[in-house]
């Protein structure tokens, strides 16, 4: 078949390299310069590095270069995406927006080229959420994005406001500080924040990154020894989780700081789970960088010729630059009404089987739609499953039963995150569920003795090379066009 991806970050290139190992004609758009999605140069902001360790962050075929630190940085990260997609002759249409993707008959038209598939792969990062503040229409200084932010040169010798408490704030508020007249931080709530190092020696992948740290935190349906953790050994595994949290507050010298967060440790599924950012809680330790905590900025205005902000608890700032590092919006622009109307539940979340399949758009999938710890796992067991679905090898339920498992799991994540999901799209802590019930789903799994060693070690993604090859053997060397009948109920 004939497949059109928009996207050429992670999920894009796992999809085009999949489904083009499938057999398939793959067409990938990207209006970025280059490949990489998040890791482009055209967004990558300065202190930008991975969340998680290269090797959790590596595709299982392709790991990142040996010689990369442990939390590369973005320009290393882009570097590796690029190589990926020249290992494996991935093409994209750089500088190449997509304006209209609709369906026509059994089809989909990309800006009028047909294609038989469609998988949007724009990413859940795509379109920066700005505030919208009083007072700036007349405003003398710069507001901008985080993602808007590529020089730290533009905020030397300037008054720089970071709005935002997540990662990304706490990343691009380091550099700045180092040359900035002054540094503020503006944060709304604050976050609990994970040590690379934990005590200065454990690195957090032995905590937080092991299935045992998954089953750490509640799932919508329990499963082996989850039972015991959220039944009998509920006040171990609270313990275990907390403890981290106290390790925080103490390394971090957070009460000395006044930057303890209101809540406990396993409260963090419920924000942003942010890493530490290396130099952060140092430079407010040493007055380069001072946080102005449960506040928002209340409007921006000029004074004798010099830009400010005023906060809610009556603060007054200088604000030559103003980088709001505020989330991002989960938008797919160029799909029709009709169709988006499918899409989404009465608040706007999205209604993917899997964090997949859409329902009622046939020939329609999603992938990078399941935000995680693995990203590029997730991303790349997806597009398997995506591969095995063009060829009529998934035995799906019914409509309506995919239809009910998905409210289910959006029903349950409201809970878990405290609506926290970005509309359906998030999916941490719950990384290697997701992974598990999606080769459910495929019969395939990895070697039992390693999956076991993934409860104490970090999930090692190179274990699942071996199921994109398994897979693809057990598929039809035709792709199934007529439709299927739905797995009867019961």
């Amino acid at each position: 078949m004939r497949v059109a991806v928009i996207g050429a970050g992670v999920a894009g290139l796992a999809t085009a390299k999949v489904l083009m190992q499938a057999g398939h004609e793959v067409v990938v758009y990207d209006k970025a310069p280059d490949v990489g999605g998040v890791w482009s140069r055209s967004r990558r902001y300065p202190g930008v590095t991975t969340q998680s360790p290269k090797a959790q962050y590596s595709l299982s075929d392709f790991p990142m270069p040996a010689d990369y630190p442990e939390w590369p940085d973005g320009a290393q990260v882009q570097a590796y995406f690029a190589a990926y997609a020249e290992k494996f002759g991935i093409r994209a249409r750089l500088n190449t927006e997509v304006g209209k993707a609709e369906p026509c008959g059994e089809r989909w038209l990309v800006d009028g080229e047909a294609y038989d598939r469609l998988v949007v792969a724009n990413g859940v990062f795509c379109e920066p959420a700005v505030p919208e503040f009083e007072g700036q229409a007349e405003f003398s200084g710069r507001v901008c994005a985080a993602t808007e932010f590529h020089d730290v040169e533009e905020a030397r010798g300037k008054h720089v406001l970071v709005v935002g408490y997540g990662k990304s704030a706490c990343d691009v508020t380091v550099p700045v500080s180092k040359v900035a007249a002054s540094t503020d931080i503006v944060a709304r709530q604050l976050l609990w924040k994970v040590p690379r190092l934990i005590a200065g020696r454990v690195n957090f992948k032995m905590l937080l990154l092991t299935r045992m740290g998954e089953a750490l935190f509640r799932y919508v349906r329990l499963r082996g020894f989850e039972r015991f953790l959220h039944g009998p050994g509920n006040g171990l595994r609270r313990r275990m989780l907390n403890s981290v949290g106290t390790v925080s507050l103490r390394q971090f010298g957070l009460p000395r700081l006044n930057l303890v967060p209101s809540g406990h440790m396993e409260d963090i599924v419920k924000g942003a789970i942010g890493l530490a950012t290396e130099g952060f809680f140092e430079g407010v330790a040493d007055g380069t960088i001072t946080v102005h905590r449960d506040t928002v900025i209340t409007r921006l205005f000029d004074r004798d010729g010099a830009p400010m902000a005023e906060l809610a608890n009556a603060t007054v700032l200088p604000a030559d630059l103003v980088v709001c590092a505020t989330g991002f919006r989960q938008g797919v622009p160029f799909l029709p009404d009709d169709v988006r109307h499918r899409l989404f539940d009465e608040r706007g979340n999205f209604l993917l089987y899997r964090q997949i399949r859409p329902l009622g758009a046939p020939g329609l999938y999603f992938n990078g739609y399941n935000s995680s710890f693995f990203s590029p796992l997730n991303a790349e067991m997806a597009a398997v499953w995506i591969a095995a679905d063009i060829a009529g090898a998934v035995d799906l339920p019914t409509e309506d039963q995919m239809r009910q498992a998905v409210r289910e799991q959006l029903a349950f994540m409201d809970v878990a995150t405290d609506t926290h999901h970005c509309r359906g799209t998030k999916i941490i802590p719950f990384s290697m569920h997701n992974v598990d019930e999606v080769l459910g789903d495929l019969d395939a799994t990895i070697s039992p003795l390693v999956r076991a060693s993934h409860w104490l070690n970090p999930v090692d993604p190179a274990a699942y090379a071996g199921v994109t090859p398994k897979v693809l053997s057990r598929l039809p060397r035709k792709a199934v066009t007529p439709p299927r009948r739905h797995a009867e109920t019961g």
